[in-house]
């Protein structure tokens, strides 16, 4: 009995068949659980291949070259350093530098950060001794 087909299951599925009339192969419809959701894409199958998974290398924890690090660093040196050289540094655009040194330098971090215009008409920005701002 278990292998009869009820009626449902019957008028679910899709014969394929050639010009002569010749029945190819059966192809059952999509399980009634299982319903697409419209403007959603289904998701891709993951590669069983373990050769071709990236396995994460582990990071040193003495290892700190963060674009963030760097910016802290140029901005220690006694010259501090102009938006352009963080720019040339990091691959950031101008508002990203800006918006790191008053969110990240000036409010998280609480360090002093200090723009002096040089003599050059340059503006640098530095960290003052890592005092902690006002």
């Amino acid at each position: 009995m278990a292998d009869k087909l009820d009626n449902t299951q019957v008028a679910d599925s899709v014969v394929a068949a050639d010009e002569k009339g010749d029945t190819q192969q059966v192809v059952p419809a999509k399980s009634r659980g299982a319903k697409a959701v419209a403007g959603q894409r289904p998701t891709p199958k993951k590669s069983a291949n373990p050769a071709r998974r990236v396995k994460p290398t582990a990071k040193s924890a003495t290892s700190k070259n963060t674009k963030a690090e760097l910016i802290l660093k140029k901005l220690r040196a006694a010259k501090g350093a102009s938006i352009e050289m963080l720019i040339a540094e990091t691959g950031w655009q101008a508002h990203s530098v800006r918006g790191f040194l008053s969110a990240v330098v000036k409010k998280k971090l609480a360090l002093k950060l200090v723009s002096e215009s040089g003599k050059d008409g340059v503006r640098r920005y530095r960290i003052d001794g890592d005092a902690v701002s006002a």
